[in-house]
């Protein structure tokens, strides 16, 4: 199916800056469920903690994310933005963006091609350098470091597959063209703040060769990210998703997530209370029992492949749902992801396949003897690709991480090392604590012998780093 193109200007690529009103509207909805955010444009927005800062930022381009990046300005940033995805772009959001004179390079539906080329224009500041990255993912973050390394004599890996391809072939262009540019930018470069679980994993592998040039903070492991966003929000978002793609009534289906770490309960808990009865597959023992503990059945992929409806991965691995699962599965069987990238379900393999478009990111594969599937976001998240995400209140709670892990980093790099860091204890309570008047929380109050009875002062943090919540 055709898409309209885009609209290219001197220093933005959205679909139609004609969106800008109706992406504005729902920004100033968004912005009344989003209290963490506006309590720190109203604490920081006189002082602007982040003046100087040039962050180029690769995260979804949603309604919730241009209230992020509109607060990142309030607080005295530069920003250049771009998606991390190419099907998660909200137009109306890029187009309000745009119309406000930030830079953003962001269309649902990109081509990979596409994607990369807007990586370059989020790095290019001219004749000036960034000096701050706010990642999703970890993709502008590898793209800036391995530019960096290979200007350095470090060899390019070799591509094993379409997307690595064009990665490999945008940065050896960006490189011709730009030669030192991006040496020069690791540089200037005081820290970077990553939101989701296979960026993290991506620091600490670099962290672990000694090959993290700037310190970074992990703001998927706050507590008021992972056991928030992860858990709650895919509550909320995966079914909404499904539904809008399919129409399918879950009340009765049989469906199977693979994982049950965060976002795997979530996505358990989302499909049981449309009233599926839900198969879990899992590695990890613990992550099992607790599975088994909440009333799922607990199987093997090869199990679940023909007894299902419905199938979620959420592992954050590769080829979790492989062909041969996909050859077992019933007819119109509906398949999807909701980790980050799309190597959960080995998508590739059906390459040779019959496709069909039903409507954009909604896909019928058909089998050569005849059987079809259902394949959601060409198995991209499909929460963003076939919806709108996860609601504004709980991106509140990451996003305020967020700009809090910003300001750390930019106002006290030299205090962290090169490593991957998580915020401190007080700041994670203060996220929770900005967000509980919206719901009309009441806190007790600890007296000052209850305190000492416990270890703690009565203003917190109130639990040790170790606590698991």
């Amino acid at each position: 199916m055709a898409t309209a193109p885009a609209t290219q200007a001197q220093d933005y690529v959205i679909r139609d800056i004609g969106l800008a009103a109706f992406g504005r509207k729902e920004i100033e909805i968004a912005e009344t469920e989003m209290p963490g955010l506006m309590a720190l444009r109203a604490e920081f927005g006189a002082s602007k903690p982040l003046k100087g800062a040039r962050i180029t930022g690769s995260l979804h381009m949603t309604i919730q994310t241009a209230v992020l990046i509109e607060t990142l300005a309030e607080l005295g940033a530069e920003i250049r933005w771009a998606s991390c995805n190419i099907f998660s772009t909200q137009d109306h959001a890029a187009a309000a963006i745009a119309a406000s004179g930030i830079p953003v390079f962001a269309v649902k539906g990109e081509t990979l091609e596409e994607y990369w080329d807007y990586v370059i224009r989020i790095f290019d500041w001219g004749d000036t350098v960034c000096n701050m990255i706010l990642d999703d993912g970890g993709d502008a973050t590898m793209f800036a470091l391995w530019g960096a390394r290979v200007e350095a004599g470090e060899e390019l890996f070799t591509p094993g597959n379409e997307e690595e391809e064009i990665f490999v072939a945008t940065l050896k262009r960006f490189l011709a063209e730009r030669p030192g540019y991006l040496t020069q930018t690791v540089a200037a470069i005081k820290g970077v703040s990553e939101e989701t679980t296979t960026g993290v994993h991506r620091l600490y592998e670099l962290a672990k060769k000694g090959k993290l040039p700037f310190p970074a903070i992990n703001v998927n492991d706050s507590v008021t990210k992972s056991k928030f966003d992860n858990l709650y929000g895919c509550k909320e978002s995966l079914v909404d998703a499904i539904r809008r793609a399919t129409d399918v009534m879950l009340a009765g289906k049989v469906a199977c997530v693979a994982g049950f770490g965060d976002v795997g309960k979530g996505s358990a808990a989302s499909l049981r209370n449309g009233g599926a009865r839900v198969l879990v597959t899992e590695i990890d023992p613990i992550c099992a029992l607790q599975a088994a503990m909440e009333g799922y059945e607990v199987v093997t992929m090869e199990e679940a492949a023909t007894r299902a409806d419905i199938f979620v991965t959420a592992t954050g691995n590769e080829a979790v749902i492989t062909v041969d699962h996909m050859r077992a599965m019933k007819n119109m069987a509906i398949v999807c992801n909701i980790g980050h990238f799309d190597s959960e379900i080995e998508i590739a393999g059906l390459g040779n396949m019959a496709w069909t478009e039903i409507k954009p990111q909604v896909d019928e594969v058909q089998f050569p003897d005849g059987k079809k599937i259902i394949v959601l976001a060409k198995g991209r998240l499909v929460n963003l690709g076939c919806a709108t995400g996860h609601p504004s209140f709980v991106m509140s709670s990451s996003f305020t991480n967020q700009v809090l892990a910003q300001i750390e980093l930019w106002t006290k790099a030299d205090t962290y090392k090169n490593e991957v860091y998580v915020l401190p204890k007080h700041l994670d309570e203060k996220v929770a604590a900005l967000h509980l008047e919206k719901l009309g929380v009441k806190l007790s109050k600890l007296t000052p012998k209850q305190a000492a009875y416990i270890g703690v002062t009565p203003e917190g943090p109130f639990k040790p780093d170790h606590y698991r919540y």
